[in-house]
């Protein structure tokens, strides 16, 4: 499926990025529609297959599977079972990054949320 995407750069190195987009106990922080996240074999990490539980804002307790999973550049996933978000880190240098989020195109209007989770997420990564 076609994906629509927005992207920013980060004042932080490729890797302090990632960790922050993949510590699960951080998405409900820069996440602006998750309130708790958790995976169901929590000693197994994010990897392609892990499933969990997101909880959004608004008490909705939703399933989900991480699909792909390249470690330091890459995860997708599905939640409650639809093709979701796809998340990317590219190195710019030493000290940058980008970080980038991809929707489905018809979730487009999406993308006003990632906005917000890439502010926050750079927050976090630069402080």
């Amino acid at each position: 499926m076609r994906k629509v995407w927005v992207h920013r750069d980060f004042g932080a190195p490729a890797d302090v990025a990632w960790r922050v987009l993949t510590d699960i106990d951080c998405w409900p922080i820069w996440g602006p529609t998750v309130r708790d996240a958790r995976l169901d074999d929590d000693g197994g990490g994010m990897r392609a297959g892990a499933t969990g539980v997101i909880t959004t804002v608004g008490g909705l307790r939703l399933p989900f599977e991480i699909t792909e999973y390249d470690e330091g550049v890459r995860w997708a996933w599905k939640v409650a079972g639809v093709p979701a978000t796809d998340h990317t880190v590219e190195r710019l240098g030493p000290d940058r990054s980008q970080v980038g989020f991809g929707v489905p195109w018809p979730a487009a209007p999406y993308l006003a949320v990632c906005r917000v989770a890439l502010v926050r997420i750079a927050a976090n990564a630069e402080g």
